[in-house]
């Protein structure tokens, strides 16, 4: 319940529009509604300005269907991260205006339209091999109300392909940077450009990677000032962090 609803339902209340024990019913789901297996929070849009994400791994195709039907209920955006093809399938069949981003492996339902913003977050990834994180990155940016622009392919083993885009970058407001190997592209970007940069390692590269440790360490070593590190392959919580700056 947003506080829009909260409005209309107490102005119900003083015309005679609803009982009042059908209001305290509603206001009982005001906190969180209670699954049995999980507690969805109907604060949180109100407390921090964005709905519940659904974090898809761990969870059964039962569990994340049930979250979804009350998150459509209330009419919220859904996000579900993590999500298997098993999962999206299913969930397509019961919700067929459902978006799956394979690649991504993200499901979204726009239940309400988000105004975009005017300003830009620009996702930049060193290769082709990092584009799972981002389009994880991207669909999450996307369905919080922003406006994106994905650099891809740009890493520093053939630099001169970052150079001409670089224009595009430094016009972002803000920029997530995402980076496999030894992660240098953030501390590139970061000595290019006056905008603040989330850093995303990811888990691509061979073994002295360490399955992203190595540019996890790089990215937050870098001498370049301005740069921000979030998890390895955290796509979600770079665009989360990148859209709170966009829009502030």
């Amino acid at each position: 319940m947003d506080l829009m609803t909260l409005e209309n339902l107490l102005k119900d209340v003083k015309n005679d529009n609803i009982r009042i024990s059908d209001a305290l019913e509603k206001l009982e789901e005001l906190p969180f509604s209670d699954l049995g297996f999980a507690k969805i929070d109907n604060h949180r849009e109100i407390r921090v300005g964005y709905p519940e994400v659904i974090y898809g791994e761990g969870k059964t195709i039962e569990q994340v269907i049930k979250i979804v039907e009350l998150m459509n209920e209330k009419e919220d955006n859904v996000l579900i991260t993590r999500c298997s093809n098993e999962m999206a399938e299913a969930i397509l069949r019961i919700y067929p205006k459902a978006n799956y981003n394979s690649l991504g492996r993200t499901v979204t339902i726009y239940n309400k339209k988000l105004e975009e913003t005017n300003s830009y977050i620009a996702i930049v990834a060193a290769g082709t091999s990092d584009l799972p994180v981002v389009e994880e990155a991207y669909e999450t940016a996307k369905i919080l109300g922003n406006k994106v622009v994905k650099i891809t392919d740009v890493g520093v083993a053939g630099i001169h392909r970052l150079f001409a885009k670089i224009d595009v970058i430094r016009k972002a407001k803000v920029i997530v940077v995402v980076a496999g190997m030894e992660g240098a592209l953030a501390s590139v970007v970061s000595g290019l450009v006056d905008k603040p940069i989330i850093a995303v390692p990811t888990s691509v590269g061979y073994g002295a990677n360490l399955g992203g440790i190595a540019a996890l360490l790089s990215m937050v070593n870098s001498c370049a000032s301005g740069v921000s590190v979030v998890n390895i392959d955290n796509g979600f919580g770079g665009s989360y962090n990148a859209s709170m700056i966009n829009k502030l």
